[in-house]
C-alpha cells in the first residue's frame, strides 16, 4: 500500500533542548505529563516483604484514576514507552547502579470484534520484555522474554463465562502472570486497585483537608493504576551481594538503597497519512494493522518518582516540567534552582499564623516551630528563619551531621534555609545515624545536638529525590497491633515513651520499616508529609514545641495537636494481599462504586456511629460477585451471590448511620450461585445499604433504595 508521511507532521515529544517533564508522586502532577497519562508516574513503594524478609518488593505505578469500565479501549501500559525502575545501593558510584526495564506490546487476537473479550480472544493482549542493569543502565540482559500482562477486569461474562475466557476467577489470571525472572526476580504486570489513598479534593482546594465542611473523600476511590511489580533478593540490591543476615543491625549503612521509577518516550513521532484512497481498492483483511505512527530519535525521560508528593506539593507548577526532565542525581547540582523549595516549603506557609495560616483552618493543629527552646539558644524553623544555621559557630555542632567538616554545607547551607535541616534530607539524602538525628530518648535535657537514642540510618547522599530504605530493618508484621500506617512517624512515638523500647539503646521498633524508611502500601503519607512540615521530625530529635520549657514535659499540647492531625482519609479503600504482588485485585468494570454522602431525603450521613464500616463499605475489590433486584424495591428484594470456593459468606443490610437492621446470609456455602430473597416491608422509605463479607473480609456493598 503506497502511503505518504504527512507533512513533517512531527510532535516533539521531548527536546534536550527543551524543558518539558512532568510532577513526582501520585497523580497528573505536571501539565505536560496530565496530557500523556500512559507515561505517567503515580506512586513508588519499596519495603521488606511481610512473609519474605530475604526479599525487597518494589511497586511501580503508572496511567492514574483508571475509571474500571473504561471501555471499549480500556487502559493498559502503552507502547513505544520505556518504563524503568531505578536503585542507588553504592554511594562510590554515580548515578544509577541497578536498572529495570520494561517494553510492552500489544495484540488483536480477534480485529472483527468491538468486544475487547470474546470467545477466548482478547483484543490489546498485552506482553512484556524485562531487561536488566548491573552497571548502571551501560549494558543490558533480558530477563524475562515473554510476560504476560492479564487483561482488564471487565467483568464476569468476560472473565468467567464461555462466551468469554472461561476463567474460573480474575484472581486466577493474576497468579498466572506472576513469573521469575531468569535471574531470580518475581515479576507482575497488570492493573490493580489504586493502593493510594488521599483527599485530592480536599487537599487541591487550598489545603481543605480535613475538609471544614462535608465528609472526607478518598479521590482514588474504586480506581485502578497500572502496576509494576518486583521482588528481589536483597543480595542482588545490596552493593556487595551480602545476604541480610550478614548486617551488623539494622542501622547498616552498607544495606541502604535508594529508589525511583520513570517513563521515557522517543524524541520524536511522526503521524502518518494513510488516506482512504490509498485502501480503497484492497480486499478487506481484517487482520491487518495499520500504522499510523512511527517513533525515532533518542529515548527522553518524561516522568519520574521517588518520594511522594514532591512534584505535586512542593514543586511549583512554573517548575513542575522540568522537575520531571531530571534525574534525582540532577538535583543536588540545580540545587539554587530547588534547593529553596525545600529550604521554605510552601506548605509552610499556610502552618504560619503570620503568614497564611488563618487562611487555611485545616492546618490549624499544624504550627512549626518558631521560638524552640533549647540550653544553646532559641531556634525558628518557620518560612524565613535560620532554623538550626544558627548553631553555626557552636562547639556542641562537632562531630554531629551538621559539622561542615563532615558533610560540608550539605545540610546546613546558608542562613534563612530553616528546612535544610530536615525536609531537605528526608527528599534528598536520607539522615544518618549522627545527632542530631537521634530521638531525644537520652539526650541532655534541652540540647538536641547531644547524642541520643540512635533511631535509622538511611542515608544514602550522592542522588537527590528517591525512596531511601535501608534492607536491614525488619519488616512489622501486618497482622501486628502494634503495625501503624504512621510509619517512622509511630515509630518514634514509640521510641520516645513507650517504656520497652525508650530505655534500651536499639532495638527493632515496631514501624522502622515504615514511611520515610521506604514506603509501604499502607503508610499514610500524605498525612506523615504534612505532619513532617508541621515540624514534627525536628520535635522527635529534641527540637520541640514553642510551648516547651526547658525541664519540663516535651509532650506539650501543640506536639500532641501535630500528632493527633488527620486528614480524614487514613487507610486505602480496600484491603491488600498478603503475598506477592500485594496490590489488591483491580476493580471490575461492572462494579458499582458507591459515593454517596447524602441520604435520600437530602440529609447528610452520620458516619460516626460505625466509621470502621463505613470506611470499609463498598469498597473491597471482589472476589465474589452480587447482585440485588429489584432496586428500588417496595416489599421484597432478592440479592443473587456467585461464590467460586467453600467460604463463611455474611450478607447483611445497614440502615445510612451504619447500623445493622437485618442478616440475610451467615453460613459457609459451597461454591456454586445463590438467590437471597428478603423482606423489607417493615424498613421505612430511604437508602441502605447491604455488605458483603467472604471468611470476614468485606467484598462488596450494593446500595438499595425502599420505595
Amino acid at each position: 500500500m503506497k502511503r505518504k508521511i504527512y507533512a513533517a507532521f512531527m510532535l516533539l515529544i521531548m527536546a534536550t533542548q527543551i524543558t518539558a517533564p512532568a510532577f513526582a508522586s501520585s497523580h497528573r502532577e505536571a501539565p505536560l505529563i496530565a496530557d500523556d497519562p500512559l507515561a505517567d508516574n503515580t506512586d513508588v513503594y519499596a519495603f521488606r516483604s511481610p512473609d519474605s524478609p530475604d526479599k525487597i518488593t518494589i511497586i511501580a505505578n503508572y496511567v492514574p484514576g483508571q475509571l474500571p469500565q473504561g471501555g471499549p479501549n480500556y487502559y493498559s501500559f502503552g507502547e513505544n514507552i520505556r518504563y524503568e525502575i531505578h536503585i542507588d545501593n553504592n554511594i562510590a558510584t554515580k548515578g544509577d547502579d541497578i536498572v529495570y526495564r520494561f517494553t510492552f506490546k500489544k495484540k488483536n487476537e480477534d480485529p472483527t470484534t468491538f468486544f475487547n473479550i470474546r470467545l477466548g480472544k482478547q483484543n490489546l493482549k498485552t506482553t512484556y520484555i524485562m531487561e536488566r542493569s548491573m552497571d548502571g543502565g551501560r549494558n543490558f540482559k533480558t530477563v524475562v522474554y515473554n510476560g504476560t500482562v492479564p487483561p482488564p477486569n471487565i467483568g464476569p461474562r468476560s472473565i468467567s463465562s464461555p462466551v468469554g475466557l472461561n476463567s474460573p476467577d480474575y484472581n486466577t489470571l493474576i497468579n498466572k502472570a506472576i513469573t521469575t525472572s531468569t535471574t531470580g526476580e518475581k515479576v507482575f504486570c497488570g492493573t490493580a486497585d489504586d493502593p493510594f489513598f488521599v483527599d485530592l479534593g480536599g487537599i487541591f482546594d487550598l489545603g481543605d483537608a480535613p475538609r471544614a465542611s462535608g465528609k472526607p473523600v478518598d479521590g482514588l476511590k474504586c480506581l485502578n493504576v497500572s502496576s509494576i511489580a518486583l521482588q528481589i533478593d536483597i543480595s542482588t540490591l545490596q552493593k556487595d551481594h551480602k545476604s541480610v543476615g550478614a548486617a551488623v543491625n539494622s542501622l547498616d549503612p552498607n544495606y541502604v538503597i535508594g529508589v525511583w521509577a520513570s517513563a521515557s518516550r522517543q524524541q520524536i513521532r511522526i503521524l502518518n497519512d494513510i488516506k482512504a484512497a490509498d485502501i480503497a481498492n484492497q480486499v478487506p483483511n481484517p487482520n491487518r494493522e495499520y500504522d499510523f505512527s512511527l517513533n525515532l530519535g533518542k529515548w527522553i525521560q518524561v516522568s519520574r518518582l521517588g518520594m511522594p508528593l514532591t512534584n505535586e506539593a512542593i514543586i511549583p507548577i512554573g517548575y513542575k516540567d522540568l522537575w520531571n526532565s531530571l534525574t534525582p542525581y540532577e538535583d543536588l547540582a540545580t540545587i539554587k534552582l530547588f534547593g529553596n523549595f525545600f529550604y521554605n516549603p510552601e506548605l509552610a506557609l499556610y502552618m504560619d499564623d503570620a503568614q497564611f495560616g488563618g487562611a487555611v483552618p485545616s492546618f490549624k493543629p499544624l504550627r512549626i516551630q518558631k521560638a524552640s527552646k533549647n540550653l544553646l539558644g532559641t531556634l525558628g524553623f518557620a518560612n524565613g528563619q535560620n532554623g538550626a544555621y544558627d548553631f553555626k559557630g557552636n562547639a556542641e555542632l562537632k562531630g554531629t551531621a551538621l559539622d561542615d567538616a563532615i558533610f560540608g554545607t550539605l545540610l546546613l547551607p546558608a542562613k534563612n534555609s530553616p528546612r535544610s535541616v530536615d525536609i531537605w534530607p528526608i527528599f534528598h539524602t536520607g539522615v544518618p545515624n549522627l545527632p542530631p538525628y537521634q530521638l531525644a530518648t537520652g539526650k541532655i535535657a534541652g540540647n538536641p545536638l547531644s547524642a541520643g537514642k540512635p533511631f535509622i540510618n538511611n542515608f544514602l547522599p550522592n542522588g537527590g529525590d528517591m525512596l531511601r530504605l535501608n534492607m536491614a530493618v525488619r519488616p512489622t508484621p501486618r497482622d501486628s497491633k502494634d503495625f501503624s500506617s504512621l510509619g517512622l512517624i509511630q515509630a518514634a512515638v514509640t521510641g520516645l515513651l513507650d517504656p520497652n523500647y525508650a530505655n534500651t539503646w536499639m532495638q527493632d521498633i515496631p514501624n522502622m520499616d515504615g514511611f520515610p524508611n521506604g514506603r509501604r502500601l499502607e503508610d499514610d503519607v500524605t498525612r506523615i508529609e504534612l505532619q513532617a512540615v508541621g515540624g514534627v521530625v525536628l520535635a522527635a530529635i529534641g527540637a520541640w514545641y514553642d510551648d516547651y520549657n526547658i525541664g519540663g514535659s516535651p509532650v506539650t499540647p501543640q506536639l500532641l495537636n501535630v500528632l493527633s492531625y488527620t486528614t480524614g482519609i487514613e487507610k486505602n479503600d480496600t484491603t491488600f494481599k498478603n503475598k506477592f504482588p500485594y496490590v489488591q485485585t483491580p476493580w471490575a468494570g461492572t462494579h458499582v462504586c458507591d459515593c454517596s454522602e447524602t441520604s435520600a431525603s437530602g440529609n447528610k450521613i452520620n458516619m460516626a456511629p460505625n466509621r470502621m464500616v463505613y470506611q470499609r463499605l463498598a469498597i473491597a475489590a471482589p472476589e465474589m460477585i452480587a447482585t440485588t433486584s429489584p432496586n428500588p424495591f417496595v416489599e421484597t428484594s432478592t440479592v443473587r451471590y456467585k461464590v467460586d470456593a467453600a467460604a463463611q459468606i455474611n450478607i447483611s443490610v445497614y440502615d445510612v448511620n451504619g447500623h445493622q437492621v437485618k442478616v440475610l446470609v451467615n453460613k459457609t456455602v459451597k461454591p456454586g450461585t445463590y438467590n437471597q430473597t428478603w423482606n423489607g416491608g417493615d424498613l421505612i422509605k430511604g437508602v441502605y445499604f447491604i455488605k458483603v463479607t467472604k471468611d470476614g473480609v468485606i467484598q462488596q456493598s450494593l446500595r438499595v433504595v425502599k420505595g
